[in-house]
């Protein structure tokens, strides 16, 4: 069975071409646009892995972290966000995030960084 990932992504178009080259890879993805609708995915479905957009619609990435980490969900995070600096990147990893990409990002690193995060969770 593939690996289930949710990427949560306000770009359109960043969005389907990220998306696009997970399932290229094999990964089952779900996607979503706005950060209430990830909340609620994560806690109603089994993923594997989130890619977590910080600035979204209705709620923030690092909001949605801290309510997963309160449900005890150990589901891993790796954000991928415009928010690079050093601050920025030690909150996301404080809060629960298992990992942190600025944009904008090399696709290949990012596809790597989804590897050895789904391996090391396996």
């Amino acid at each position: 069975m593939p690996n289930k990932i949710l990427l949560v992504e306000d770009e359109e178009s960043l969005l389907d071409i990220i998306k696009l080259n997970l399932e290229l890879e094999g990964y089952d993805v779900t996607s979503v646009s706005n950060g209430r609708i990830a909340l609620n995915e994560i806690r109603s479905n089994r993923f594997d892995l989130v890619i977590l957009d910080v600035m979204l619609p209705e709620m923030d990435g690092f909001s949605i972290c801290q309510a997963v980490r309160l449900d005890n969900n150990t589901v891993p995070i790796l954000f991928l966000t415009a928010k690079n600096s050093s601050e920025d990147r030690v909150f996301g990893l404080k809060i629960g995030g298992d990992d942190y990409l600025s944009k904008p990002f090399n696709l290949e690193e990012l596809l790597l960084r989804v590897q050895l995060l789904l391996k090391r969770n396996s």
